[in-house]
């Protein structure tokens, strides 16, 4: 039984086609790790994003190049882009100018209020968004002096002194960060800004570190602030491949009950009835459901004789044992095969449901996000 989780109401802004607060679906985004100026490397990587189900990209623009590039990106690309900026407001104005869906400033680099002033009157003029994001690690050095260092409350400062600049200047397409790279401040930060503001958030916990770190920072911060109604947008940081962080972002999702997306995978953690590989063959199937999108349920069990009934949930199965292997579906055995045909088994019946579930989608680009409250949403 799903949690009951009261999500905040904010207000609605879009990035490109993708509504962000409101009743719209919670949008899971990352961010590319290529040089944006390599417009072949960053456009393939953009497209295995696209195919694991990223939502929102954002890109570095740390150069003119870069800025440049996004008119070419944005032509090859089927999801919104924002340029990700720090301490040059020209840059932001470019990538704007060259395309953006959406612009990441921390206005606390940008410079003065005129230099700000110009980014604002550009989005306002193309009609695109602004995320603040603020950091722990680049906070004023009179809200450090006051509150004695990056505390929570020194974030949230930062943050409602920024979202007050822009609003002075009349614009209000807004959307808020405020992460800090541990989990106690980003969740205590959130949880002030959440009642002082109704502008949408985006939630994370920033450099949280490789695999293990990285996602349990990630799944503990994000997912106590999801559970308690806080959050419109996540990404999940991860020093590795960012076709991960997306499908972590959807695991913390549907491990709350708030959405579906691709396969889940079932697995005994194995014992001594084990004797095939299985911690071969479920690393196999994680990497190849990265990029897949039914929202089946696959079983990856060790043992013959029980796996079929302690999996009888899943859609589809395998497990193996003497030599054998067996295929089964709800619980009841379809197909016996060698034992070391175990995954090509599991993952051809995989690409059959992939297929026929495909074929029942709506080819309408974002129709996924026209659910109500983000619940049970294919995304």
């Amino acid at each position: 039984m799903p949690l009951s989780i009261n999500r905040k109401k904010t207000r609605q802004i879009r990035v490109g086609g993708v509504p962000i607060g409101g009743d719209a679906p919670i949008a899971v985004q990352s961010m590319t790790n290529t040089a944006t100026r390599d417009v072949k490397a960053t456009v393939e990587q953009i497209r295995r994003l696209e195919a694991a189900g990223c939502e929102i990209i954002r890109v570095a623009v740390p150069g003119e190049e870069d800025a440049a590039a996004i008119a070419k990106i944005k032509k090859e690309i089927s999801i919104p882009l924002i340029a990700d900026i720090h301490f040059d407001y020209r840059l932001a104005v470019a990538s704007a100018r060259s395309g953006a869906d959406g612009l990441r400033i921390n206005p606390g680099n940008i410079g003065s209020q005129k230099k700000v002033k110009a980014v604002v009157d550009c989005a306002r003029e193309l009609g695109i968004c602004i995320r603040i994001g603020v950091n722990s690690g680049s906070l004023e050095k009179d809200i450090l002096k006051k509150h004695g260092g990056a505390t929570a409350e020194g974030m949230v400062e930062s943050a409602l002194r920024h979202i007050n600049g822009i609003q002075d200047l009349g614009f209000d397409q807004l959307k808020i960060s405020i992460k800090a790279s541990d989990v106690a401040r980003t969740v205590q930060a959130y949880r002030m800004l959440s009642d002082l503001t109704d502008f949408p958030l985006h939630v994370g916990v920033t450099e949280a570190g490789g695999l293990y770190s990285g996602i349990v920072k990630s799944s503990l911060g994000i997912g106590m602030l999801l559970a308690e109604g806080i959050g419109d947008t996540v990404r999940v940081s991860l020093t590795r491949d960012p076709v991960e962080e997306v499908r972590v972002g959807f695991e913390i999702l549907r491990g709350l009950g708030i959405r579906s997306h691709g396969p889940e995978i079932i697995s005994c953690p194995t014992c001594g009835r084990c004797n095939i590989e299985l911690f071969d063959i479920a690393d196999r199937v994680e990497r190849a459901i990265l990029v897949k999108s039914a929202p089946v349920k696959l079983a990856i069990m060790g043992c013959v004789v029980n796996g079929p009934g302690e999996a009888r949930e899943a859609d589809i199965g395998i497990a193996g044992g003497d030599g054998v292997g067996i295929l089964f579906k709800k619980g009841e055995v379809v197909k016996k095969f060698p034992e070391d045909q175990l995954a090509d088994v599991l993952l051809e019946e995989l690409e059959h449901l992939e297929l026929e579930w495909k074929s029942k989608q709506p080819t309408q680009k974002n129709e996924k996000h026209e659910g109500e409250n983000g619940q049970t949403e294919t995304g």
